[in-house]
């Protein structure tokens, strides 16, 4: 056998000591999110012409970064997992910007 050989598989990453998160901080994200939520309401209701989807995505991209640290727990997490989400959110910026510089590229007269 290795002296790698870990039978109890106690040296798996995953065995770490997890972060407990208090009830209060659940509290503060949830009034994070329903504040936003509101903003985009609000937002939809004001007539910003062309920005109106780039406002949109911009609030939903921000209650997404706070579901993905808190209730997904990666602000506890190590370094390679940050770096996955990173990694998965600038593909999300590209795309994104790809779709809106088409969109908005289409002018059909309406510019």
């Amino acid at each position: 056998m290795s002296e790698f050989h870990d039978p109890s598989n106690v040296l798996n990453p995953e065995h770490a000591d997890h972060q407990i998160i208090t009830p209060a901080t659940y509290g503060m994200v949830f009034l994070t999110l329903l504040i936003f939520t509101g903003i985009t309401v609000g937002a939809a209701y004001v007539d910003l012409g062309i920005f109106n989807p780039v406002v949109a995505l911009a609030i939903a991209s921000f209650k997404a970064v706070v579901v993905i640290l808190f209730f997904m727990h990666v602000k506890y997490q190590s370094n390679l997992i940050k770096l996955t989400v990173a990694a998965g959110f600038f593909t999300f910026i590209v795309l994104i910007t790809m779709t809106m510089s088409d969109y908005i590229s289409r002018a059909w007269g309406l510019w």
